[in-house]
């Protein structure tokens, strides 16, 4: 059956990878025979007033959202369009204190975390025996995570209480955490794609000189096969923050796989180039599958 599509992107990114990914999905829908249109999210226009609309006004049957610009998403479920992934996935997987929440609470493995207070920017919220809990818990090096960040940034290693005081205080007006360093998995991770209740492919991150796997932080990728319960962990974390089509990565705990991240946005390309599997296709069957029980 044909359907007409929307991918939309951050057309206020410059970085050529956020129209890529759209326009990896938009091949695969146009190769099912979807007419499949890109729109950047500055080309959208929504307007409230006494009725919600767009600009375009005839709306598509489903949207591909590359984006995080949650209101827009939000914008068009009110208008009735299915939207993959959802608002409320793209909100939950932004903020990583939210997902590590729901992880915690249907017990996945994660680091152990402590989620710092809100400060609204006053650093005296974070006195001496706070700190002094902070480093009995976990000791150093630690690690610092803002709640929002992408590409392996807004993390940081301290390795002593200096380090420790001046990055509190450095990022004290933001939502962060605080949390366990995973020595065994210093350097390197899993990616692994999920889409609906499969994985479709999965990649191994090593970098020699950067706590961080990340290959924009200058890691090396190979094609890696993942065990059974990497799959299990990875698919259920995916589903519990409500995606349709997630990146989830994942640590080498001593004990077992640990989730690090679960990426509602995360960009295919990369571990296309690595595995030779195009995740487009797959994100495109699983988005008939469910329009068509809409049917």
């Amino acid at each position: 059956m044909s359907y007409n599509a929307w991918i939309i992107y951050n057309g206020f990114l410059r970085a050529e990878s956020f129209y890529d990914f759209a326009d990896m999905i938009k091949q695969a829908a146009s190769h099912k025979g979807h007419v499949a249109t890109i729109y950047s999210n500055k080309e959208i226009i929504s307007i409230l007033d006494t009725n919600l609309t767009t600009v375009p006004s005839e709306l598509p049957d489903y949207v591909v959202f590359t984006d995080k610009d949650l209101y827009l998403a939000r914008q068009l479920e009110l208008l009735g369009v299915p939207v993959f992934n959802s608002s409320a996935a793209i909100t939950t997987s932004d903020d990583k204190i939210k997902t590590y929440q729901l992880l915690a609470k249907a017990k996945v493995p994660i680091p152990k975390t402590i989620f710092a207070p809100k400060t609204f920017g006053l650093p005296h919220a974070f006195d001496a025996s706070y700190i002094d809990r902070i480093k009995e818990t976990f000791g150093f090096p630690l690690i610092i995570k803002e709640a929002y960040g992408s590409f392996g940034e807004q993390v940081y290693l301290i390795k002593n209480e200096q380090q420790l005081y001046e990055k509190v205080a450095e990022i004290a007006d933001r939502p962060f955490m605080f949390q366990q360093m995973i020595h065994s998995s210093h350097g390197k991770d899993l990616r692994l794609q999920v889409v609906g209740d499969q994985v479709v492919t999965a990649m191994k991150r090593m970098n020699e000189s950067d706590f961080r796997a990340n290959v924009t932080s200058g890691g090396t990728m190979q094609r890696y096969h993942p065990t059974d319960e990497e799959k299990q962990i990875a698919i259920k974390a995916s589903q519990l923050i409500g995606a349709d089509f997630s990146g989830v990565d994942l640590l080498f705990g001593e004990a077992g796989p640990i989730v690090c991240e679960v990426n509602s946005n995360a960009h295919i390309r990369n571990i296309l180039d690595c595995t030779g599997v195009n995740a487009a296709p797959y994100i495109i069957d699983h988005i008939e599958s469910i329009l068509g029980a809409y049917k």
